[in-house]
């Protein structure tokens, strides 16, 4: 898992991967794909950050394995 900490949140808060894919306006696949293996650009990171988790830091959510 790339994004341990982002993917724990997700969970505790059940926000959906496809959730994620709406806000992005990427298909779910492509949200699980960068959860696992890929990466998020810094812009999806900030969408991400502020829309869902703004009492996070970014650097903390996004932080890889």
């Amino acid at each position: 898992m790339s994004y341990p900490y982002l993917v724990g949140e997700m969970a505790k808060r059940s926000i959906t991967k496809q959730s994620v894919a709406s806000l992005l306006g990427l298909h779910r696949n492509a949200v699980s794909y960068k959860l696992k293996k890929g990466s998020f650009s810094i812009e999806e990171a900030e969408t991400v950050q502020k829309e869902f988790f703004p009492d996070v830091p970014l650097c903390e959510l996004f932080k890889k394995e």
